[in-house]
Parts: structure tokens; sequence; C-alpha cells
């Protein structure tokens, strides 16, 4: 079973501004995010980003929540990791 999959607005401005084989990258992650996703353990994230997960692409970081009731995944940001913590 496929989640649904959400991006804010912030998540699309990130993912505008990068390179298109970066986005690209990002994306196929987030697609596989999305029909994976009941099988994995999420990464949770404390702080400012307590209730949200972080996927890792490398370098590059995606940060999400989920609605499992709902099954929707809401992309919030997509930076890289030198970044997306500040």
């Amino acid at each position: 079973m496929s989640y649904k999959v959400d991006f804010t607005l912030q998540a699309q401005e990130d993912m505008a501004k990068l390179d298109k084989a970066v986005g690209e990258r990002l994306i196929r992650k987030v697609e596989w995010l999305s029909q994976n996703f009941a099988s994995i353990v999420p990464q949770p994230l404390k702080g400012k980003f307590e209730g949200m997960y972080k996927l890792v692409i490398g370098d590059w970081r995606v940060i999400y929540s989920a609605d499992f009731n709902k099954e929707i995944l809401t992309v919030h940001l997509a930076r890289h990791r030198s970044e997306v913590y500040k």
C-alpha cells in the first residue's frame, strides 16, 4: 500500500532551487518512501522538528511528517545537511 505524498509550499520552493539531477534523486527517494513506508522505521527528529522525520539521501535531507491514519506523508523541507537544521 502506497502513502500519498504532499509537499508544503516551502518544500516546493526548496525543490525548485535544486540542481535537476539532485531534485530527481530526491523525488525518486520520496516516491520509494511512499511505497515502502509501512515496512520501514522512520528516523524521528528532536528539537524544533519534534514530531517529524528525516529521510537521508547522501548529503541531502528531506524533513517530513506522517499521518498514519490517512496514510499521507507531508514533505516540509528538502535541503543540504549543512543548512537544514539551522
